[in-house]
């Protein structure tokens, strides 16, 4: 890359913070403030402007900086991937953005340039990428789920706090208009008290219960293979595991469960007093090598699973159960549904099953009061704040939030919730990997596992606690 392509122009460079401090500088005023004065109508100062830098620029990562660019005072000054293969629209779409490979030595040379950071990398890397820019005090967007891990979870949620840094989980449908519209039934008492929520997903849709791959394969030019296996304990490179079948492997995804419950059941943690479980146990698809023989996959997530939830009202009244399915695996159909009509909508969806009636929704389309004639009673008026734009709101706004500062704006997916939301989802895939622990273990699935969130331990099966936090490699920890 020529060193014209590595530059970034003195205003598009700078932050807002290195602007204010510089401003009363003769050497400064010079060169900023005459551009300043002579931006022309629509300019944005320096000083409104917020510089984002991306970790993982490619896929999701390419969409969400395109989501950010809709507000006119988001610049994304920044670019950062390992896989250069992925960069080419984000290059073109922020030509004046400086690239780097390494986020560790962006966040280092960068540091007063930087106001906020995107992370749209595979889940292992999320945490060690965002801790990173926290302790920089940088505000930070991170794709879903917002960890890898229950630990890394609690982590940056009680980071965000100590630092004061405006967050938001990259589930943008929180921001839609349809879960607001959920909530104004359920608080209004239309379908009375919710005891039960099934949810459901098509996914996955890339390759799990599988064994793990083998060969011997040249790393492309274009790909730091070290940096992309950043926590993780060095592997030899595969293209079984990258740019998107990451997901499908525990020891860089979370599977169907991490890629959609952060959609799906969002709405039953933004509507309902719950936060975390106090117990969980699963089933999931058996894998065989041959007659009777059981093939022993542990690298790859399941083909598909069921897991049941336990969660205790914060009101205290009682419990509430939740059961997820995914790989296609679906519910029972309500009996309030009538024969010819859908059951949840391009093969994702949950049910609210409550004392009055029920709610089947997606959660990227209008909710439905079951059976659906209910549809034509009289329905509350909207009473909660709509986030302007919607999913796209999701984007723009965490902009402006950053720029007023900590705790100047609520947000959708602040980690205030996103972190005890991604936890809960993610003692799903706890008790997944535990149930994959056979061969004589004591926890065959279908037995309970008990939770104590306060000290992130399963109670009942030690063993299950390895699955809480991963193991670093040096270098790379929290």
């Amino acid at each position: 890359m020529s060193k014209k392509e590595n530059e970034v122009p003195e205003k598009e460079g700078i932050s807002r913070r290195s602007f204010l401090k510089s401003a009363g500088l003769a050497s400064a005023a010079f060169t900023i403030v005459p551009r300043f004065v002579l931006g022309g109508n629509g300019f944005i100062p320096p000083s409104d402007t917020l510089y984002i830098a991306g970790i993982g620029v490619g896929g999701k990562g390419e969409s969400d900086l395109m989501g950010f660019a809709k507000n006119p005072k988001a610049k994304i000054a920044f670019l950062c991937d390992v896989d250069d293969r992925m960069t080419a629209n984000s290059r073109k779409n922020f030509p004046t953005a400086k690239f780097y490979v390494d986020f560790r030595e962006m966040l280092d040379k960068e540091a007063k340039n930087i106001d906020a950071v995107s992370v749209s990398t595979p889940d292992h890397t999320h945490a060690v990428a965002t801790m990173a820019a926290i302790q920089r005090r940088k505000h930070v967007y991170v794709q879903k789920p917002l960890t890898h891990s229950i630990y890394e979870a609690r982590m940056l949620t009680e980071a965000a706090r100590k630092y004061k840094v405006v967050t938001q989980m990259g589930n943008q449908y929180a921001s839609a208009d349809y879960v607001r519209t959920a909530k104004e039934w359920v608080d209004a008492g239309l379908i009375g008290d919710v005891t039960n929520i099934l949810a459901w997903t098509n996914r996955p849709v890339w390759p799990q219960g599988i064994p793990a791959p083998t060969g011997k394969y040249d790393i492309p030019k274009e790909l730091n293979w070290d940096l992309w296996l950043g926590p993780v304990k060095p592997i030899d490179y595969n293209p079984a595991y990258l740019p998107f079948n990451h997901r499908g492997w525990w020891q860089f995804g979370t599977g169907a469960l991490g890629d959609m419950a952060c959609h799906i059941l969002d709405a039953a943690f933004r509507i309902l007093p719950i936060d975390f479980p106090s117990e969980v146990e699963c089933s999931s698809t058996t894998a065989w090598e041959g007659f009777f023989k059981e093939a022993n996959y542990t690298e790859s997530c399941p083909a598909s699973s069921i897991i049941h939830l336990k969660f205790p009202r914060k009101d205290g009244k009682g419990n509430i159960g939740l059961t997820w399915m995914d790989g296609g695996l679906v519910p029972k159909r309500p009996e309030e549904l009538l024969p010819e009509e859908q059951m949840g909508v391009g093969g994702n969806g949950y049910i609210f099953e409550g004392t009055k009636g029920k709610i089947m929704a997606n959660y990227a389309s209008p909710p439905l009061l079951l059976p659906t004639t209910r549809m034509k009673e009289e329905l509350p008026k909207p009473s909660i704040k709509r986030i302007a734009g919607g999913e796209a709101g999701h984007y723009t706004e965490w902009v402006d939030a950053c720029l007023k500062g900590f705790g100047k704006m609520e947000l959708s997916s602040a980690f205030d919730f996103a972190g005890p939301f991604t936890e809960a989802v993610l003692m799903g895939n706890l008790a997944i990997r535990s149930y994959g622990m056979r061969n004589g273990r004591e926890y065959p699935g279908r037995k309970k596992l008990l939770w104590d969130a306060k000290n992130m331990k399963i109670t009942n099966f030690d063993d299950a606690n390895q699955f809480v936090k991963r193991e670093y490699r040096e270098g790379w920890s929290l």
